[in-house]
C-alpha cells in the first residue's frame, strides 16, 4: 500500500509528449516528486485523512499528534477508539463531525465492511472510491487524496480540487476557474497518468505570482 504503483519518468515522458502546455511548464519546474505516505495500516491511512480534511497542513499535523497521543503507543487502533469517548475525541481538537467520522471508520474497520488493504489491491479506482465512502466524513476527494498518496494509483484526476483547477487554468491559460467537468474533459489526454499530472497541476497553483 506504500509504493508508487508506476515508473516516474515513464509519467513525466508521456505527459511531456502528450502534452506541449504541460511539455514546457515541466521543462521550467522539473522533475516529479510525487511521494507516497508509509502509513502503518489503512485504518491509520484514513484517519490521518479524516483529521487532515479543510485545516492548514500545520493546524491538521498539531490535532493530529494530539489525537495518536490518546493511544499507547501513538498508533492509532480502531478496537481502542471504541474506548474512546466523544470528550476524549474532541479535547485533541477534533471537531464533532471529525471525532463522529472516526469513531465510524473503526466500527466499518471492525466489522468488515471496509475493505481490507490486500483487498483494496484487487480492486479498481471506482470501486475503492465507493469503498471508501461508505464511512462517514469520507467524501471522493478524500478518496482521490488515498488514492495518490497512499495506494499510488497512476490515474486520478481529482476535478473538484482547487488546486487542481487553478493549475488546470495557469496551464492552459484560461480566463477563469475551469469547472470539474472542464477539468475532466480538458485532462483527459494526460490518461493514464492524470496523479503525475494532478501533482503538476498542484505546483502550477502553488509558484504562480499573485493575481
Amino acid at each position: 500500500m506504500s509504493r508508487l504503483r508506476y515508473n516516474r519518468q515513464t509519467a513525466v515522458q508521456h505527459l511531456r509528449s502528450k502534452c506541449d502546455a504541460l511539455h514546457h511548464f515541466i521543462d521550467n519546474f522539473g522533475g516529479l516528486d510525487l511521494k507516497v505516505r508509509h502509513e502503518s495500516d489503512l485504518f491509520n491511512s484514513l484517519a490521518r485523512a479524516i483529521v487532515y480534511q479543510q485545516l492548514s497542513g500545520k493546524a491538521a499535523a498539531t490535532i493530529h499528534s494530539r489525537f495518536t497521543h490518546l493511544f499507547a503507543d501513538t498508533l492509532p487502533r480502531a478496537i481502542r477508539v471504541r474506548q474512546l469517548s466523544m470528550d476524549q475525541l474532541r479535547g485533541v481538537g477534533l471537531s464533532r463531525n471529525k471525532a463522529l467520522a472516526i469513531q465510524d471508520l473503526a466500527e466499518k474497520s471492525l466489522d468488515g465492511s471496509l475493505a481490507g488493504s490486500r483487498q483494496m489491491g484487487r480492486m479498481n479506482d471506482v470501486q475503492i472510491i465507493e469503498n471508501l465512502c461508505r464511512v462517514r466524513g469520507i467524501g471522493p476527494w478524500t478518496a482521490q487524496m488515498f488514492l495518490i498518496f497512499n495506494l499510488g494509483r497512476p490515474d486520478v484526476m481529482p476535478s473538484t480540487d482547487l488546486g487542481v483547477q487553478k493549475g488546470v487554468q495557469i496551464v492552459y491559460r484560461m480566463g477563469h476557474l475551469p469547472e470539474p467537468d472542464r477539468v475532466m474533459s480538458r485532462t483527459s489526454h494526460l490518461a493514464p497518468y492524470r496523479s503525475a499530472a494532478s501533482w503538476y497541476f498542484w505546483r502550477a497553483a502553488d509558484t504562480a505570482p499573485p493575481a
